[in-house]
């Protein structure tokens, strides 16, 4: 193994410690947990926040257009994630941890 791939492991290994630290003062830190579980580095978290943030705006704007039917946006949600998380289970630890909870709450009918 060279260095570098020792590297990216620490800074895992360092991003994972920090957030279990977190789970370990509020139990209801399900999507963080989930992202220790499916080992997934800050980059690919930082990632899904910025799309989360994206897709937030989105629904807001089509909500003040008067649109009311978000499938679409649960399929696009659904095609951004990472392979390894399944959309239900993201969205349920989400609102479990009141993360973009208007977001999340509304794909949640999509399931």
């Amino acid at each position: 193994m060279d260095i570098q791939k020792i590297v990216e492991k620490i800074q895992k290994l360092e991003y994972h410690q920090q957030l279990l630290l977190k789970v370990i003062e509020n139990n209801h830190c399900c999507f963080y947990k989930l992202i220790v579980e499916k080992s997934l580095g800050e980059k690919e978290v930082k990632e899904f926040e910025e799309n989360c943030e994206k897709m937030s705006m989105k629904m807001e704007e089509q909500k003040a257009e008067g649109l009311v039917y978000f499938h679409p946006l649960y399929i696009e949600f659904k095609s951004l994630l990472h392979p390894v998380f399944k959309a239900e289970d993201v969205i349920m630890a989400c609102i479990k941890q009141r993360l973009y909870l208007p977001l999340m709450e509304e794909l949640r009918k999509y399931f």
